[in-house]
Formats: structure tokens, sequence, C-alpha cells
């Protein structure tokens, strides 16, 4: 059985940049699972992925925004020596048309994939439920689903760690 490592924390907390540091110690091999939506929206989205990609070893390789995460990965050769996943709350953006059910079951397959694959993962989430409680109830679903996925990752993991302030903390 696989590791799972879940990196959580609030916007710019540092979470990438922990994630990243600690996937390189899995040498040459790392996939990244991008999953932004590859055709970004505007210039400011454009120049965040562009940065993102610069964090990156250049000897990793990049699936981007994958509908089938598990189901790429099985296709990938040779096997990646690790994945990093950045991040769950945009996987979970680029797929709302389905409904919560069907969201939090895709989300649980892919974790239950990951934990039999032959490689450890590390996935990178957004820890939302710390903000106001949003007006609009699409965004209230939204926040919803994104506790609820953070949840079901951190049971599944191994190790939890919360940064904030550019600082880790081991939760589990």
């Amino acid at each position: 059985m696989a590791e799972i490592i879940y990196v959580t924390g609030p916007v710019r907390s540092g979470k990438s940049r922990y994630a990243v540091e600690r996937a390189s110690a899995w040498g040459p091999g790392v996939v990244f699972a991008a999953t932004y939506l590859a055709d970004p929206r505007d210039a400011e989205m454009t120049e965040r992925v562009r940065r993102h990609k610069e964090e990156r070893p250049a000897d990793w390789r990049t699936l981007e925004a994958p509908e089938d995460v598990a189901g790429a990965l099985r296709g990938l050769q040779p096997p990646p020596s690790g994945l990093l996943l950045d991040c769950q709350t945009l996987w979970l953006s680029a797929r709302l048309d389905r409904s919560d059910e069907a969201l939090l079951r895709e989300w649980q397959e892919l974790l239950d994939a990951l934990r039999e694959a032959p490689y450890p993962a590390l996935l990178v989430g957004n820890e939302v439920g710390w903000s106001p409680v949003p007006e609009s109830a699409e965004l209230r679903r939204w926040r919803d689903l994104a506790g609820w996925m953070g949840q079901r990752s951190a049971a599944a993991a191994a190790e939890v760690w919360l940064l904030v302030a550019g600082c880790p903390l081991r939760l589990k």
C-alpha cells in the first residue's frame, strides 16, 4: 500500500512550495498532476500557472488537468517515482457540473487508487473553512465540498501537514 501525504492550508501559505520540496526527495520521475483548467481563463491565472511550472524540477513529468487522474497514471511508462497532485480544490472547481455525490465518489475512487499505487502520492488542498460564509449558494456548495474532500484526504493520508505563513505544522 502506497503512502499518501496531504498538505493543506490557506491561500499563499506555502503549500505548493513545501509539497515540491517533499516530493523532490523521491528522485527523478515524479509526476505532477496539475488540476488547474488546461486553458487558464485570464492573464493572472496564466501567470500563476507559469510560476508554478518554473518551481518544479525539470525532470518531472506533468499531467495537466486529466479527467481521470488514476486512469492517466496507470498508462504512464515508466511508472512514476511519486505523484504530486496540486490541487484538490482546483480539481473540484473544474467539475462542479456534477452532483455532490458524484464528486465525492470520484475523489474517493482517486484516493483508493492512490493507496494501491506502487509509488507515494502527495496531495495539496486549500483549507477554506476558516473564511467567512459565502453569500452565494454555489460558493457555499464549493466550500462544503472542499471541506469534505479535505477530510477524506486526511483520513486516507499517513501524514497530514498544515502550512501557515510558510511554516509546516504536522497534524497527523
